[in-house]
C-alpha cells in the first residue's frame, strides 16, 4: 500500500496543479474580436497573394510533371507498339486529361473556392 502511495501522491500533486494553473480560453460568442474574426480577416488579407502564388508557381508546375509524363508515357507507349503490336491507351489519355484539366483549371478553381 505504501509503494502506492509513493506513485499516486505526485500524480495527484501535479494533476491538483495543472488544474489550478490552466486557464479556459473561450471565443467570443458574437461580434466581439473572436477567433473567427481573426481568421477570417487574416484569410481576406491573404487571398490574393495566395491565388497569385498558386496561379504563377503551382499550377506552372504541374503542367509541367504531367507534360513530362504524358511525352514520356506516350514514347513507352510507342516502343511497346513497336514490340508487341498493340498501343496502350490508357496511360497517355489519363495523363493527357489530367493535363488539359490543370491547363484550364485557373480559369474556374477560384469561382469554385470563392475567390
Amino acid at each position: 500500500m505504501k509503494k502506492h502511495r509513493i506513485r499516486i501522491y505526485p500524480m495527484l500533486l501535479a494533476l491538483l496543479l495543472c488544474a489550478l494553473c490552466c486557464a479556459p480560453a473561450f471565443a467570443a460568442a458574437s461580434g466581439g474580436s473572436g477567433v473567427a474574426d481573426v481568421v477570417e480577416s487574416t484569410w481576406k488579407d491573404a487571398a490574393g497573394q495566395i491565388k497569385t502564388v498558386v496561379n504563377n508557381v503551382v499550377f506552372p508546375a504541374l503542367d509541367m510533371i504531367l507534360a513530362i509524363a504524358f511525352f514520356g508515357k506516350v514514347g513507352l507507349a510507342y516502343f511497346d507498339y513497336k514490340k508487341h503490336g498493340q498501343f496502350e491507351w490508357a496511360g497517355p489519355v489519363i495523363l493527357f486529361a489530367c493535363l488539359v484539366f490543370v491547363l484550364t483549371a485557373p480559369l474556374y478553381i477560384w469561382t469554385i473556392v470563392g475567390l
